[in-house]
């Protein structure tokens, strides 16, 4: 049976001036169709929502929409009337019994408690979680939405995966969040040249597709281009041939042309910076105490001593005193009690969430020339400030644009470039990757996989904790905190585990006989256990095996996907295998744990 179409989208063609974001563009989404739409920073992403919701006007084509289809847009950028509540913002006034209940469930899973707050006194990020409340309350047809993760803590983003996954939902999201892709879409439209590309299958599926397309169209420019230099030598011998009789191939030979001078935009090298030295004394956190009143602990009596080199990622819910706890390392914010001895060598390059203030009358160039010409890669090799923004993915002409025309992911990339060009050795990165693009991640992750100094990164994006990362402080509230030697999937995997543990274990708990159950049994004594059989013995045995080959093979694949060393073929099969691994692992894990309880 066909999917009905929810959205039709013709030839459709925007520009701002001379600049052409997207040009007779075409694609359709249907009912039940889970859609993620992938593109650089500045290429129009954004705007292409507005224009599919009737905020900005197009130039070209048509959008159609089903008759009578209720759809809800989330802005990256929401507002709301700062004197009304919580509740009246998600309401204006108006909703049944049924539509207040869910939208407390709704507003409580997202950590919004007082619902009659006024929108006013809330911040940034609860503000952006009160409109994602507001449009999965309403129940909409079609969901479009923006940068729907940003703003959300790590166990309100797994809630909202399940949410979206469940049922026959449909909708269309920018997210740079590659797990969130990888686990909701069913569908991904990549925006890239102007054209939009359609890859039916999640994000793992359109890294592998999207590498066979581009394999295909590097090949085709070379087919072009070897018959170029043969056609461009008939054209300059042959002027008179060309009158009439010829007329075709000199057509085709335009059409050529315009292939052959196509680009492709290559894959730079990897940037390594080998000029960065930091001493065996990095950080000694002291029995660390800070509090905010009787009510926020974030740390009581905290000791920690930072390695060399170790590269360190900070997870917890929003509120748990992640941002703070860098605040206070960097002086930045008083201490309760002990203190940070910290090394002489270290000099810190810190990435905050509101350090993004630059002028908007200055060029792209003069904001990073202003701080550094160049940087000093080491083994005599230096970058330009023009060379160092381009292996950034900045271009020469962008180089050149003022800083009011850039969006707001490439305003937090200038900002990261900022940062790295000062070539501190030890980087300290406070959500670093909200609204970057996914080529912008990607390097990033090389660099910071390269970077031969210290790291911690504050973040909610787990694929990028786990590329980057070799150690966890989880912060679980009331100044607990948890050490954790891995990165963010082991670290799930390992709670996952133990959390079966407990529950086995509460299960297999034996129950304190009361007086009214032993007169019905007619006895106090205990029953026997049961012994293991011969055949349950034999599968203990080779469960343990079996699970210890399991977890090799997982810490392989996990050490393969972390290593940046793997063919985009490669990096797809190991991806899929990795979940079917800790599936197994987990349900021989569990059998395992119920037969030692006979052993």
């Amino acid at each position: 049976m066909a999917l009905r179409p929810y959205l039709d989208v013709q030839n459709l063609t925007k520009s701002f001036g001379a600049q052409v974001l997207f040009r007779n563009i075409s694609f359709s989404i249907a009912e039940g169709q889970r859609v993620g739409l992938i593109a650089q920073n500045g290429t129009g992403k954004s705007t292409l929502l507005s224009v599919l919701t009737g905020k900005e006007g197009y130039d070209d084509g048509s959008i159609i929409y089903r008759n009578d289809l209720r759809v809800s847009m989330l802005e990256q950028s929401p507002v709301f009337d700062p004197e009304e509540s919580v509740l009246d913002a998600c309401f204006n006034h108006q909703g049944s019994e049924e539509r207040l209940l869910r939208a407390k469930q709704i507003l409580t899973q997202l950590k919004i408690k007082d619902l009659s707050q006024p929108m006013g006194q809330l911040s940034g990020g609860q503000r952006k979680r009160v409109a994602l409340a507001n449009v999965l309350i309403t129940e909409p047809d079609f969901l479009i939405l923006d940068e729907p993760t940003n703003h959300l803590d790590l166990e309100m983003i797994e809630w909202l995966e399940g949410w979206l996954s469940r049922g026959n939902k449909t909708l269309l999201m920018v997210t740079h969040d590659r797990f969130f892709l990888d686990r909701v879409c069913n569908l991904i439209l990549e925006l890239d040249d102007q054209t939009i590309y359609t890859y039916r299958g999640n994000y793992s599926y359109f890294l592998e597709k999207r590498q066979e397309r581009i394999d295909s169209k590097r090949a085709e420019i070379a087919r072009a281009n070897n018959l170029y230099r043969t056609e461009l030598e008939w054209m300059r011998r042959m002027p008179q041939a060309r009158a009439h009789k010829a007329r075709y191939r000199e057509e085709a030979f335009y059409d050529l042309e315009r292939v052959a001078k196509q680009r492709i935009e290559e894959r730079q090298v990897r940037l390594k910076s080998r000029n960065v030295y930091i001493g065996s004394k990095i950080f000694e956190c002291q029995y660390v105490s800070k509090a905010f009143g009787d009510e926020l602990v974030i740390l009581k009596d905290f000791y920690y001593n930072f390695a060399r080199f170790e590269k360190m990622g900070i997870v917890g819910n929003n509120g748990t005193g992640k941002s703070t706890f860098i605040k206070l390392l960097l002086g930045l914010e008083p201490l309760d009690g002990g203190r940070f001895d910290i090394g002489e060598t270290v000099r810190f390059g810190y990435f905050s969430q509101d350090g993004l203030q630059f002028r908007d009358d200055q060029k792209v160039i003069d904001v990073v020339k202003d701080i550094a010409e160049y940087i000093d890669m080491g083994g005599g090799k230096h970058l330009s400030a023009s060379q160092f923004l381009q292996h950034f993915l900045f271009t020469p002409e962008q180089q050149h644009n003022y800083v009011y025309k850039l969006s707001g992911g490439e305003k937090r990339k200038l900002y990261l470039c900022t940062i790295l060009i000062k070539n501190p050795n030890f980087l300290v990165l406070d959500e670093p990757t909200n609204d970057l693009d996914i080529q912008t991640l990607q390097i990033l992750e090389e660099y910071l996989q390269d970077f031969p100094g210290c790291v911690i990164v504050v973040s909610h994006d787990r694929y990028f904790m786990d590329k980057v990362v070799d150690h966890l402080l989880v912060f679980k509230g009331q100044g607990a905190i948890q050490d954790f030697p891995g990165n963010y999937t082991q670290y799930r995997t390992w709670s996952a585990l133990k959390s079966k543990e407990e529950l086995t274990a509460s299960k297999n708990t034996p129950t304190v006989a009361t007086p009214t159950t032993q007169r019905q049994s007619g006895a106090s004594a205990p029953t026997a256990k049961r012994k293991m059989s011969y055949k349950e013995k034999r599968e203990f045995e080779q469960l343990e095996k079996d699970i210890a080959a399991l977890e090799e093979e997982q810490k392989q694949v996990e050490e393969s996907l972390c290593s940046g060393q793997l063919s985009i073929e490669e990096l797809t099969e190991k991806s899929k295998r990795l979940p079917l691994l800790k599936e197994e692992l987990d349900e021989k894990s569990m059998r395992w744990l119920e037969l030692s309880e006979l052993a």
